[in-house]
C-alpha cells in the first residue's frame, strides 16, 4: 500500500530563539508615530522543524477598547438627541445627571510623546527538512558591509547551517552548511539519544555545537577583512566565504581530561580570545547514590587560541551540587557564571569562589558546600527549579522564571569587587511556561515555550527616591509588574501573563547609594507585557465531534492541548466557521450582489445638501443591488432595509447587472449593465437614473461586457472581444464621459484583465526618468499633491502575459513585467514600453496559461500591505506581496518616464483542480449554468478592535484569503459546494456581516465569534487553565468526556498503614504524583456538568467510548464511556490498575441554570485489575482491555459486571489496542506490533502474525483502502512503518511474520489518532478508503492518504526530481531526513510514503520550472497538480 503523509499543521510553540537585525527594515529609521511603525528587531523562532522569522515594530499605541465602545454607545443615540461638539452629554441611564467621565480633554493629555506598543509581524515562514537543535546569531565579514547580522541554525543530525537576508529573494538564502554527521563520534550507537546544543561567542568570533563523547565542533568566523586579505595570499586565490575551517575539539583529550559527561556549555564575554565555560560531571551519581558520590560537577573555563590550537584552563572549580543543570555568563562588569540546580542557585567567579542560594530544604542534606545563614522567611521557602529557566534583566539581576511560570527576582549583592550573596524577593508575576528565555536588547525579554503562548516582556528601568524611613523595608531586588501598559494588550486570559502577585511595595536595595536631604535613590524594574505569539502546544488527545455553526452541525477536531496552567482545548475546522443569520430568498442575486454605502441628498431652494446622518453610522450601506440571469435577458434588483429590518425592493430592471459601485463620492450609484446593448449609467441614491451612456461604436452595439472594475471616479469595461472602454466621472457636473486611452496603444488592442486599485498604504512610489521631456513638472506637482492621499492605478493584462500597471489620472506606464503570468517567485518592472496587443486572426482561442482574475488588494490585519492575486485559467492561483524595491542604478530607457518602486514576492501558491465547459455554448442555457469565478476584495470586523482585510473567491471552489499579523497569508475553504456572489454587507448596522448566493440561495452570514486564523487550520481556543490527558466524544448525547490530570503530593505506606516518610521540616515537601479527574463537558458553553474523581494516587491511562451489550436498549447495544487507571503505590509496591464503565443518563436540570437538559456519569462498574490497565477499545460489542502482560475480552453482564470470554498474554507492556470487525492490532513497548483475530465459537484468541523484530509502538492503526489493508506503527523516535500481513509471501513463515514494508522518519512521535473515513467522489455511501490523523507530541497534526498506483509512481519520481533539482532552505537534504537505518536490510524501506511537506513545495514554482521538472519524468504538469489537488486537504 502507497501513502501520502502531510503536515496539515506544523509544530506550535517556540524551543529556540535568536535575536538579531536580520531584515532590512530594521535599519530603516522611521520614527514610532509613522503608521506601520518603525522595526526595532527580528526574532526569529524555531519547533521543530518549523522556522518563523518575526518582525518586532514598535507603533503607537491603538485606541483603547473603552473608546471603541464608547463609539458604539453613541452610535446608539437616538437621532437628534446626541451631543453637540463641546456640549456635555447626559448620562444614558435616565437619572439626567451630566456624565462628566465623557467630557475629553483636548490634545493628547499634554503627552510629548504618544504612547507606543511593540508588536510581532511575521516576514516569513518555512518548514524545513531537519530537526532545528539551536538558533544563534552572528555577524561576519558581510555584516560590515550591510550592518545586518546572519543566523546560525544547528540540527539534530549535527549540521549547522548559516543563513542570511537576500533582498532579491526577499527571503532567507543559504552561505553554507557544515555536516558532521560522519564524524567518528556520531557513529556510536547510543549517539542518537544525544542532544546537540549551539552557542556563539559574544563578539561572532566562533561558533561551537556540542557532539557526543564530549566533544565541541567549533567553525571559526573572520572578523574583518584584513584576516581575509592576508588569506588571499597565503592562499593566493579569492575566498569570499566568511568562515575558517572548522574543526572538531575533544574536550577530555585536548583540554582537560576531567571534562566528561558535559552538561551545559556557554561563551563568556569580555576575553581577547573566546572562552568557554563547561559544566560537567567527571564521576557521574544519582540520588540512591549520594554516600558514596556528592558535589560530583565541576565548572572549567578554558580560551580557544585558533593561532597555536592551544587550549588553556584558567579556571577548574570542583565540588558543585549534582544536580546543576544550567548556567548563563554575568556580564563584564561582574565576571563569572551563575549555575541553576534543581534546589539552588550558585555563582561562581573567575578566581573559584563559589556563593550559593539555597531555594529549598535540600541542599544542606545532598551537598557538603557551606550554606548561607538563612532568615526566618527564607527558612520556609520551598521552590523545585527542575525546568526553571532563568535570565539576566541587568548587571546585577537575574529573573528566575519556574516550570509553572512564576518569576522571581535575584540580585548579585557586592561587597567591593566581589559577588558576598544572592538575594531572591517574593514571586514578581505569572508568564507563560518557559521553554526558552531570552534577554533582547537592554529593555526586552522574550519567553519561549513549547506548550502555549510566547511573550515578550518589556523591562524599564526607573530611579526612584527612597526617603530613610522606608531604608528598614526588606532587602531583595526592586521590581514591579506594571499593569497600566498591559491592560490594552491583555488577552482574554489575563492569568496567563497578568501578574497573580503584584509586588505592593517594591522592596528597597539595601545598598541603595546615600544622598542629600536624607533622599536616596534605587533602580526599580518595571515589567510589561508587549505581545505574545499564539500556539496550542503538543496534542495529547484528540477526538471529532459535532460543532454548531449557527444552524449547521460540521465535524470539529477537539484537541487536548496544552500543560500546566496553560492547558486548553484546541478546536480545529476545516473549513472558515460561518454561521446563518438571516435568508434574503427575496433579492435573488444569483448572478452578483453588490450592497452599497450611499448618502442620501436632499433638494431645498434650489440648492442640494446632504441629509445629516448619525456620524458612526454614516459609512454604513443603504442599498443592495442584485442580478439574475432570468427570465431573460436577465433582472437586476435594487433593494434597501425598510424599518421593520426587512428587505423592500425599490426598483426592478430589466438586464444583467455586471458592476456596480458608489461614486461622486458616494452620492450616487454607478451601474455597469447589459440590456440588448452595454449600457453605464448614474444613478441617484433612490435608484432614478441620473445618466445613461450606451456603449455603441457608431450605430452598431459593441460586444457584451464581461467585466468591469469601478473606482470612483473611474470606470473600466471589458468586452467579450477582449478590447476595453475606459469612462472617467466629472465630479462639478456629476456626469460621466469617455476616457482618451490613446497612451496604452491602439483602440482596438486586447486585454485579458484588468483592475483599478487605490493606495492607502503609501508603498507605490515612482521614481522620474530625468530625461523624460516635459513630464517631469506635471507630474512631480501631481506627486506632491497625491503624496499624502490616496494614489489611482490601474492594472491590465494582455492576451500575450504582460501585466502592466498605469498611473491615472494621467495613463502613464509605471510597471510593465512578463513573468506574472509564469507565476515567477520575484517580479520587477522590466522597463519595457507598452506593449502591443492588436487583434489575431483567426481570434486567439483562451489557454490554459492565460490569466483569468487579477486583483490588487490590501491583505492584512493591523497594517494591510498591497498584495497581488493571480488565478490563472488552469486553476493556479498566486499571491504576491508588495515590497519597497531601490530605485535603479542604471538610468530608465527614453521609452519610459517614470517606474513604480515596488516589487511583487510571491508569499502563498495554490492549484484548484477547476474543470471549463466548451467556450463555445452560447445559449441562455450556458448562460444559467455559468459559474462565475471571481476574486472579491473585502473589509471585515468581526469584533471591536479587530479588523481583517482580505479577497474572497468565488465559483466552485470558494475560498477566504485573509493574511494576519501574526500567521501571514491563509488561504481557507468556505465550505459551501458553490458561492454565486458575495459582498460585505453592514446594511444591518454590523460590520462583520457578508451576502453569499450559495447552493441555498442569498443569505446574510457572519463569522463565527472567537476564532483565530493564524493557525493553517480555522481554530478555537477554550481555555480551561487544566490540562487534559484524554478526550472523547459521546455521540448519543453529543457531550464530551476528558480526563483532567493534576499533580498531588504523594505518601507512601507501608502494610499496616503507617506513613514510611514525611517531610521534617517547612522547607521540605512531599513528592508529587499525578492524580486524575474525569469530566462530563457540554461543548455548547463548555461548561462541566458532572465529574468523577479518582483516589489521590490513582490515574487516568485512557479513555474511550465503546459499544457494549446491554439489555436496556431495543437494538441491545449502547455507548458506554470505559476509563482504565493506573494505581501508583511507589517504587516498592508492584503497579495496580482498574477498568471503570460510565453511563451518561439524563436528569432534571436545575431550574436556575437556564439550561434545557442536563447529563450526569453514572458509575455502572469498577473492575478491580493486578497491572496497569494502559489501553481499551471495544470489538464486536465486547471490551478488549490490557492488564500488565495479558490482554483480556469481556463481556458487560447485566449492566453491572464484567465476564471474561477470552484472554491473551503478549508483550510487556501494552501502548495501544486498535480494532475492525473481529480483527485486532496490538502495539507493545518492546515486542512491536502483533496482528489478532478473535473468534466467538468458541471463544478464543488467534495471533495471526507479529513483528519479529524489537521495537517500542507507541501507537499502531489499521489502514485500509480498495480492498487491501496495512498496519501502521509509530515508535518513541517518530518512525511511521507500514507492515503487510501476507500469508502467501514466503518471506512471512506461512503469516506468522508482518512484513515490514515502509519505514518513514516522521521526527516526532504521536500518542493519538483518528481513522476517518475519504470518500474520494463526494457522497460515497461505500467507505471505500481510510484517512488516518494523528496528532504529535510538538503539536503538529498530520495525515495518511491512501495513493492508488499510478499517481503514486508519478509523484514518487516527482519527488526524487525535487530532491535533486530544487534549493531547499539551510541547503538540507529531504532524503536523508526522511530516511531510517534499519540492520536487517541491505537498502533502506523508504519507498511507500510519500512526503507532503517536500511536494508541497512543487506548487510554488515557477511554471517553467514545474513544466521542466515534469518533462524529465515523462509526465505533464497538469497531471501531477491534480494527483496532489486530489490528495491534499484535512479531513
Amino acid at each position: 500500500m502507497h501513502c501520502l503523509r502531510q503536515e496539515v499543521l506544523p509544530p506550535s510553540g517556540v524551543e529556540f530563539v535568536a535575536s538579531l537585525k536580520f531584515t532590512p527594515s530594521t535599519l530603516s529609521e522611521a520614527g514610532p508615530s509613522s503608521q506601520a511603525g518603525r522595526t526595532l528587531f527580528n526574532v526569529v523562532v524555531a519547533r521543530s522543524s518549523l522556522l518563523r522569522i518575526f518582525e518586532v515594530r514598535e507603533e503607537p499605541a491603538p485606541v483603547s477598547t473603552q473608546k471603541e465602545v464608547e463609539k458604539e454607545r453613541r452610535a446608539a443615540v437616538r437621532k437628534g438627541t446626541e451631543a453637540v461638539e463641546g456640549e456635555v452629554e447626559m448620562d444614558t441611564s435616565g437619572e439626567g445627571f451630566v456624565n462628566m467621565g465623557t467630557v475629553k480633554s483636548a490634545g493628547l493629555n499634554g503627552a510629548a510623546h504618544p504612547p507606543t506598543v511593540n508588536r510581532f509581524y511575521l516576514v516569513r515562514e518555512h518548514r524545513l527538512h531537519g530537526t532545528v537543535t539551536g538558533l544563534e546569531a552572528v555577524r561576519t565579514v558581510h555584516s560590515l558591509d550591510d550592518k545586518l547580522d546572519r543566523l546560525l541554525v544547528s540540527f539534530k543530525d549535527a549540521k549547522i547551517a548559516l543563513l542570511e537576508w537576500s533582498l532579491s529573494l526577499h527571503d532567507v538564502i543559504t552561505v553554507s552548511i557544515h555536516t558532521y554527521e560522519r564524524a567518528p563520534q556520531l557513529i556510536a550507537i547510543d549517539s542518537p539519544l544525544f542532544r546537540s546544543e549551539l552557542r556563539a561567542d559574544p563578539l561572532s568570533r566562533c561558533a561551537a555545537l556540542s557532539l557526543p563523547k564530549d566533544s565541541l565542533a567549533i567553525l571559526p568566523f573572520y572578523q574583518s577583512q584584513a584576516e581575509l586579505d592576508i588569506l588571499e595570499q597565503e592562499a593566493s586565490q579569492a575566498r569570499d566565504v566568511p568562515y575558517s575551517p572548522s574543526f572538531i575539539l575533544d574536550l577530555a583529550n585536548d583540554v582537560d581530561k576531567r571534562i566528561r559527561n558535559v552538561i551545559d556549555f556557554t561563551f563568556l564575554p569580555g576575553f581577547h580570545n573566546p572562552t568557554v565555560a563547561v559544566l560537567c560531571q567527571y564521576q557521574q551519581t544519582w540520588t540512591g547514590r549520594l554516600k558514596e558520590y556528592k558535589d560530583t560537577v565541576g565548572l572549567y573555563i578554558f580560551t580557544l587560541d585558533f593561532v597555536t590550537n592551544n587550549y588553556p584552563v584558567i579556571t577548574a572549580v570542583d565540588g558543585l551540587p549534582y544536580d546543576c543543570f544550567a548556567l548563563t555568563p554575568c556580564s563584564t562588569a561582574i565576571g563569572g557564571v551563575v549555575i541553576l540546580a534543581s534546589n539552588a542557585v550558585l555563582f561562581v567567579d573567575q578566581s573559584g569562589r563559589r556563593v550559593i542560594l539555597p531555594v529549598n530544604g535540600w541542599p544542606p542534606r545532598v551537598s557538603d558546600l557551606p550554606m548561607p545563614p538563612l532568615t526566618a522567611q527564607e527558612q520556609t521557602r520551598d521552590l523545585q527549579l527542575e525546568g526553571a529557566r532563568f535570565v539576566f534583566v541587568d548587571d546585577k539581576k537575574l529573573f528566575l522564571i519556574l516550570k509553572d511560570g512564576t518569576v522571581y527576582p535575584i540580585e548579585l549583592i557586592q561587597d567591593g569587587r566581589t559577588v558576598s550573596k544572592l538575594t531572591m524577593s517574593d514571586a514578581l508575576a505569572r508568564t507563560t511556561i518557559p521553554a526558552v528565555v531570552k534577554r533582547i536588547g537592554d529593555d526586552h525579554i522574550f519567553i519561549g515555550s513549547i506548550v502555549g503562548p510566547s511573550v515578550l516582556l518589556k523591562t524599564a528601568r526607573v530611579e526612584e527616591e527612597i526617603h530613610d524611613e522606608d531604608v528598614a523595608m526588606a532587602e531583595g531586588p526592586a521590581t514591579v509588574v506594571d499593569t497600566s501598559k498591559t491592560v490594552d494588550m491583555m488577552d482574554d486570559d489575563d492569568d496567563l501573563y497578568g501578574p497573580s502577585t503584584i509586588a505592593d511595595q517594591p522592596a528597597a536595595n539595601g545598598t541603595a547609594n546615600g544622598a542629600v536631604d536624607n533622599v536616596r535613590t534605587r533602580t526599580v524594574v518595571h515589567l510589561s507585557l508587549c505581545d505574545a505569539i499564539p500556539a496550542h502546544g503538543p496534542i495529547s488527545d484528540m477526538t471529532f465531534g459535532l460543532s454548531r455553526n449557527g444552524d449547521r452541525l460540521v465535524p470539529e477536531l477537539v484537541a487536548a492541548t496544552g500543560s500546566g496552567h496553560l492547558g486548553s482545548f484546541s478546536l480545529f475546522q476545516r473549513d472558515m466557521p460561518t454561521r446563518f443569520k438571516r435568508k434574503l430568498h427575496a433579492i435573488g442575486g444569483g448572478r452578483g450582489m453588490w450592497s452599497l454605502p450611499v448618502r442620501q441628498q436632499v433638494k431645498t431652494g434650489g440648492t442640494t445638501f446632504e441629509r445629516p446622518s448619525n456620524p458612526f453610522h454614516a459609512d454604513n450601506d443603504t442599498v443592495i443591488i442584485s442580478t439574475d440571469a432570468n427570465p431573460s435577458p436577465g433582472l437586476s434588483r435594487i433593494a434597501t432595509r425598510s424599518s421593520h429590518s426587512d428587505i423592500t425592493i425599490t426598483t426592478r430592471i430589466p438586464g444583467v447587472t455586471l458592476g456596480a459601485a458608489p461614486f461622486f463620492q458616494g452620492t450616487a450609484i454607478l451601474h455597469v449593465m447589459f440590456n440588448v446593448t452595454n449600457v453605464i449609467r448614474v444613478l441617484e441614491p433612490d435608484g432614478t437614473e441620473r445618466q445613461s451612456i450606451k456603449d455603441l461604436d457608431g450605430n452598431a452595439a459593441r460586444p457584451r461586457i464581461k467585466s468591469c472594475s469601478i473606482c470612483d471616479p473611474f470606470i473600466l469595461i471589458i468586452r467579450e472581444d477582449d478590447t476595453i472602454g475606459l469612462f472617467i466621472g466629472e465630479i462639478e457636473r456629476g456626469k460621466i464621459r469617455r476616457k482618451d486611452m490613446s497612451p496604452m496603444g491602439e483602440k482596438t488592442s486586447k486585454y485579458l484583465a484588468g483592475y483599478f486599485y487605490t493606495d492607502t498604504s503609501g508603498l507605490f512610489q515612482t521614481f522620474l526618468n530625468a530625461e523624460a521631456p516635459g513630464e517631469a513638472a506635471t507630474s512631480t506637482l501631481q506627486g506632491a499633491m497625491n503624496a499624502g492621499n490616496k494614489t489611482h492605478w490601474l492594472t491590465l493584462v494582455r492576451p500575450q502575459g504582460v501585466v502592466e500597471i498605469w498611473t491615472l489620472p494621467k495613463l502613464t506606464l509605471a510597471f510593465s513585467t512578463t513573468t506574472l503570468a509564469t507565476l515567477d517567485p520575484v517580479i520587477s518592472d522590466s522597463l519595457e514600453p507598452p506593449a502591443l496587443s492588436l487583434p489575431q486572426d483567426p481570434p486567439r482561442k483562451p489557454q490554459e496559461l492565460d490569466v483569468d482574475q487579477l486583483v490588487i488588494a490590501p491583505l492584512g490585519e493591523s497594517h494591510p500591505r498591497p498584495h497581488l492575486i493571480v488565478l490563472l485559467r488552469s486553476g493556479q492561483l498566486a499571491i504576491y506581496e508588495a515590497v519597497a524595491a531601490s530605485p535603479p542604478a542604471d538610468p530608465l530607457p527614453p521609452t519610459r518616464s517614470l517606474t513604480l518602486l515596488v516589487n511583487l514576492v510571491k508569499v502563498k501558491s495554490k492549484a484548484f483542480d477547476i474543470q471549463h465547459t466548451e467556450e463555445e455554448q452560447k445559449s441562455v442555457l450556458a448562460e444559467q449554468k455559468r459559474i462565475s469565478r471571481l476574486l472579491l476584495p473585502f473589509v471585515t470586523s468581526p469584533a471591536p478592535g479587530q479588523t481583517y482585510s482580505g479577497v474572497f473567491f468565488t465559483g466552485d471552489r470558494p475560498s477566504w484569503i485573509v493574511s494576519t499579523d501574526k500567521g501571514g497569508v491563509r488561504v481557507f475553504p468556505s465550505g459551501h459546494n458553490v458561492v454565486h456572489a458575495f459582498t460585505t454587507c453592514s446594511l444591518w448596522e454590523s460590520r462583520g456581516d457578508f451576502l453569499l448566493y450559495s447552493e441555498e440561495g442569498p443569505s446574510l452570514v457572519e463569522w463565527m465569534p472567537d476564532i483565530i486564523l493564524d493557525a493553517h487550520l480555522p481554530a478555537r481556543s477554550v481555555p480551561r487553565s487544566r490540562p487534559y490527558s484524554h478526550v472523547v466524544f459521546d455521540a448519543s448525547t453529543s457531550l464530551i468526556v476528558a480526563a483532567s490530570s493534576f499533580m498531588n503530593r504523594f505518601a507512601s505506606y507501608d502494610e499496616d498503614g503507617n506513613i514510611v516518610w514525611e517531610p521534617d521540616s517547612p522547607n521540605i515537601s512531599f513528592p508529587h504524583c499525578e492524580t486524575s479527574t474525569l469530566e462530563l463537558i457540554s461543548p455548547d458553553g463548555w461548561i462541566t456538568m458532572d465529574g468523577y474523581e479518582f483516589a489521590a494516587n490513582e490515574f487516568v491511562s485512557c479513555v474511550v467510548s465503546v459499544p457494549l451489550e446491554t439489555v436496556s436498549t431495543e437494538s441491545g447495544m449502547k455507548d458506554f464511556i470505559a476509563v482504565g487507571t493506573t494505581i501508583n503505590r511507589g517504587e516498592d509496591l508492584a503497579v495496580k490498575g482498574a477498568v471503570y464503565i460510565f453511563e451518561i443518563v439524563e436528569v432534571v436540570p436545575d431550574a436556575s441554570l437556564n439550561i434545557k437538559r442536563w447529563w450526569r456519569l453514572k458509575l455502572l462498574c469498577r473492575d478491580d485489575a493486578k497491572g496497569p490497565v494502559s489501553f481499551l477499545c471495544g470489538m464486536n460489542g465486547y471490551l478488549v482491555s490490557s492488564m500488565g502482560q495479558k490482554i483480556f475480552v469481556r463481556a458487560f453482564d447485566l449492566d453491572e459486571r464484567l465476564v471474561g470470554v477470552a484472554f491473551l498474554d503478549v508483550g510487556v507492556y501494552v501502548t495501544s489496542l486498535r480494532a475492525v470487525k473481529n480483527l485486532l492490532v496490538i502495539g507493545d513497548a518492546v515486542k512491536s506490533v502483533w496482528f489478532v483475530a478473535f473468534q466467538e465459537d468458541p471463544y478464543k484468541l488467534v495471533i495471526l502474525g507479529k513483528d519479529p523484530h524489537h521495537c517500542c509502538v507507541t501507537r499502531a492503526d489499521l489502514f485500509f483502502a480498495d480492498g487491501h489493508l496495512s498496519i501502521v506503527t509509530c515508535d518513541e523516535e517518530g518512525v511511521v512503518r507500514l507492515y503487510a500481513y501476507d500469508p502467501h509471501d514466503p518471506e512471512s513463515k506461512g503469516g506468522q511474520h508482518l512484513l515490514r514494508r515502509t519505514e518513514f522518519h516522521g521526527q516526532t512521535e504521536y500518542r493519538s489518532s483518528l481513522l476517518v473515513a475519504r470518500r474520494p467522489k463526494a457522497g460515497d455511501p461505500e467507505i471505500p478508503q481510510a484517512r488516518l490523523i494523528c496528532g504529535s507530541v510538538d503539536g503538529s497534526l498530520t495525515t495518511l492518504t491512501y495513493v492508488d498506483e499510478n499517481a503514486f509512481k508519478r509523484l514518487h519520481l516527482l519527488q526524487g526530481q525535487l530532491i535533486r533539482t530544487v534549493q531547499h532552505v539551510a541547503a538540507l537534504n529531504p532524503k536523508a531526513f526522511r530516511m531510517v537505518r534499519n540492520e536487517y536490510v541491505s537498502r533502506p524501506l523508504s519507498k511507500g510514503v510519500l512526503d507532503g511537506n517536500l511536494l508541497a513545495t512543487f506548487e510554488d514554482l515557477p511554471i517553467g520550472r514545474q513544466n521542466e521538472v515534469t518533462r524529465q519524468i515523462g509526465t505533464d504538469r497538469a497531471t501531477v497538480l491534480k494527483d496532489w489537488v486530489s490528495l491534499v486537504g484535512s479531513w
